[in-house]
């Protein structure tokens, strides 16, 4: 049981990889009469549960104290590591950045993001959005976005330049659905 996407989910690793059709079609028959059907939802889940993409929401220029996760290293313990002292200087420095949850209050999204877009706070650009989508569970558009720190504080509000339109965001919490993992863990 996994889920890249935070859903309860199942992999399936085969051994001959000449079956996998065979492995797909049956499952996709045995599944047919309880509504399995093939789709690609894993987007929208992986942004509602705030799960990042690499090159998308982040790449080899940005650092783990700016995508928060700083619980998952000790910079003040005795053991070295590549990077430490790197990390160390940007702690002492301040984080420049921060990658946040988005809600942009616009009609809902055809399709996720296919490019970054702009953010603004007070017409002075402060970041990107680097993922974004309509939940229809959320009934929102959800987005995931690298912004200046002074940006980053839950509440803010900053606009979004989509489509040479300017719209409404908010910062907010992230994830967006979710957040104690309760699904994959049932």
């Amino acid at each position: 049981r996994t889920g890249w996407s935070s859903e309860l989910g199942y992999e399936i690793f085969l051994l001959n990889t000449e079956e996998g059709d065979e492995v797909y079609e049956t499952i996709m028959q045995v599944g047919k009469g309880m509504g399995l059907h093939a789709g690609h939802t894993s987007t929208i889940r992986r942004i509602e549960g705030g799960m990042l993409s690499y090159h998308s929401d982040m790449n080899i220029n940005t650092n783990l104290l700016e995508l928060g996760m700083d619980r998952l290293v000790d910079l003040d313990n005795d053991f070295d590591f590549i990077g430490k002292k790197a990390l160390q200087k940007i702690l002492k420095d301040g984080v420049k950045n921060m990658q946040v949850g988005l809600l942009i209050h616009d009609d809902p999204m055809p399709r996720p993001n296919t490019k970054y877009w702009n953010i603004y706070n007070n017409k002075s650009m402060v970041g990107k959005v680097t993922s974004a989508v309509y939940s229809p569970r959320l009934k929102k558009n959800i987005a995931l976005a690298m912004v200046d720190i002074n940006s980053s504080v839950i509440g803010t509000k900053l606009t979004v330049e989509k489509d040479n339109k300017v719209i409404d965001a908010e910062v907010v919490e992230k994830p967006f659905y979710d957040p104690k993992k309760s699904i994959t863990k049932s």
